[in-house]
């Protein structure tokens, strides 16, 4: 008998483990897959280290979660300045002056934001039904065309004009030469890679991978006190309501017999034409100096079984399927769901950590033992 099993050896999942073993209490972790560390694995394939579930840049500017995961890892210097490729025109992201200047050839903050407007003019609707109004009352036409809308279409498998409004309820412009996508205080990679630092995290507790949950419920919830679930939410109940919805991501990853494919980590295509999201070329997380070095073409893709659910499609008809879920999981004993999957929503890395922390306080963790015991 273990005090918990945690269900996901994700990011969710072993801080979940890390602090329920510092507080003292016996700990069993349970991952499906037949490695750790979730959709943040990394990966070594010729001497390069590789993201293997697409980027993950770290970045925070909370305190608690950047001391915490710097107790397993050293990060380095990386800044995230991802580029946009538009018919072999390159510019950059966040939208910002580098980017204006090559739209419109505008150099001074007020000469983009008098074109911004002019557009933003030309396109304004009081009440936008879909995302196409959305983003056209918001940036207008050119940034919306060559910026947005193929990139969009692709990660969301829809036409502008069918999606919801509510996906592009802002659209960040900076009226800067600042390429830094992220404002956090914090930002890097693990010298050593996302795995490693999961296993210095949860380094002596047992973990079985390979292992899948839902297949011996009844033993996995009769050897523990307590249970801490973070995977999907739907599966716990064997879709009882319906299956939730997300979009996944296929990669195509190839080595190549060059020292610098791109000469950026990631350049996102956002043109119809080309079928994939975006290429990232692993090396440069790092600043790697190799000889050769790693592509990875991403897809959007619908989650269809077999496929790692990504992103929740928070639509309305999800989210009221969600929460019959919810209540049903409120009504669990002695099973806690935790995480992205389990909350059926979307969080960055510091906020899966940061939530976590959360749930994993000494008084959180008594409580959860507590209500494990009221029959």
């Amino acid at each position: 008998m273990y005090d918990f099993i945690v269900v996901g050896c994700g990011l969710s999942g072993a801080v979940m483990a890390n602090r329920i073993r510092d507080a003292g209490y016996s700990c069993l972790i349970i991952e499906k897959r037949q490695h750790i560390a979730g959709n943040a694995f990394t990966d070594i394939i010729d001497d390069i280290q590789i993201h293997k579930y697409g980027p993950h840049i770290f970045h925070t500017s909370n305190e608690t979660v950047w001391d915490f995961v710097n107790q397993y890892s050293k990060f380095n210097r990386y800044i995230n300045s991802p580029l946009v490729n538009y018919r072999g025109q390159i510019y950059n992201l966040p939208f910002n002056m580098n980017t204006f200047n090559k739209l419109w050839g505008v150099v001074t903050p007020q000469q983009a934001q008098l074109e911004i407007e002019r557009q933003r003019a030309a396109y304004y609707v009081k009440d936008p039904k879909n995302l196409e109004e959305q983003a056209l009352c918001l940036v207008g036409r050119d940034i919306y065309e060559k910026l947005i809308c193929g990139y969009t279409e692709k990660q969301w498998g829809r036409s502008c004009n069918m999606l919801p409004p509510s996906i592009i309820k802002r659209v960040p412009l900076r009226f800067t030469y600042d390429n830094n996508y992220f404002n956090d205080i914090y930002q890097g990679i693990p010298i050593n890679g996302y795995t490693t630092l999961v296993e210095k995290m949860i380094d002596g507790i047992k973990v079985e991978i390979n292992t899948d949950f839902l297949n011996d419920r009844p033993m996995w919830i009769d050897a523990a006190k307590v249970i801490i679930y973070t995977g999907p939410i739907d599966a716990y109940f064997d879709y009882c309501f319906g299956k939730l919805q997300y979009r996944s991501l296929r990669f195509e990853t190839e080595s190549l017999n060059t020292s610098n494919f791109q000469g950026n980590a990631v350049i996102n295509y956002t043109d119809r034409e080309a079928p994939f999201t975006r290429i990232i070329e692993h090396k440069h997380f790092l600043f790697g100096n190799q000889k050769s070095t790693v592509i990875s073409r991403e897809y959007s893709v619908e989650c269809t079984p077999g496929e790692e659910p990504c992103y929740p499609i928070n639509n309305f008809v999800n989210n009221q399927l969600y929460l019959k879920y919810h209540i049903y999981a409120e009504k669990e004993r002695n099973v806690f769901f935790i995480g992205r999957l389990a909350e059926y929503r979307y969080l960055d890395m510091d906020q899966v950590i940061f939530n976590a922390i959360e749930k994993s306080s000494k008084e959180s963790i008594l409580a959860m033992l507590e209500r494990s015991k009221k029959e």
